[in-house]
């Protein structure tokens, strides 16, 4: 099964196993959004789970590559100023220095590329504009045999169980601002980024 039928499938349960699970470590990562941000990029929006937690005033672009999980996410933006685009966070669609604040939530582990998708990050991120992660990453030379056995399964489903983080960044412009414990014993870390100038 590919990734694009296995997220159709299960864009009508998403909202219930994902939501309530990481909702404040959402909240406590979008928190350092820049009070001036003019555009900011969700990439991987999904179902849209992180709109009702922005502030208005920024220019909202959400990119996911499967078109159901998008169509949940518009209802889900209110009044803020909010465009959704279907495409791949691994090849985004957007002009180099694009955006004030790029949003990686729940996606670095799940596309089949991490390098790729952070890459892409970086190049539409504006110098000195922060790049925001949440997602579940071993850290360097963490054995943790049963998620490295599970991971081609989960794969398949949804997610990968085996990035680390610190190789999916290695030679990119994306500086570490901040590394946090976010949920699960750690399981799931909440990284600060900023683009080099």
């Amino acid at each position: 099964m590919s990734l694009a039928t296995a997220y159709t499938f299960i864009a009508p349960c998403y909202d219930a196993v994902v939501d309530r699970a990481t909702r404040e470590a959402r909240r406590a990562s979008l928190s350092a959004l820049p009070p001036d941000a003019g555009d900011v990029l969700l990439a991987g929006i999904g179902t849209g789970l992180d709109l009702p937690l922005l502030p208005p005033g920024p220019r909202y672009t959400g990119i996911d590559f499967n078109s159901a999980m998008l169509a949940r996410s518009r209802p889900r933006a209110g009044a803020l100023d909010y465009r959704p685009v279907r495409g791949n966070a691994m090849r985004l669609p957007f002009a180099d220095a694009s955006f004030d604040c790029v949003v990686l939530h729940l996606i670095v582990a799940v596309v089949p590329d991490s390098a790729a998708c952070l890459r892409e990050a970086a190049r539409v991120a504006r110098p000195g504009a922060p790049v925001l992660l949440l997602d579940k990453f071993l850290r360097p030379g963490h054995a943790a045999p049963l998620r490295r056995l599970l991971s081609p399964f989960a794969a398949g489903i949804a997610t990968r169980l085996d990035v680390v983080f610190e190789q999916a960044v290695a030679g990119l412009p994306l500086d570490v601002v901040s590394d946090e414990a976010a949920a699960f014993g750690g399981w799931f870390r909440r990284i600060r980024l900023t683009r080099r100038a």
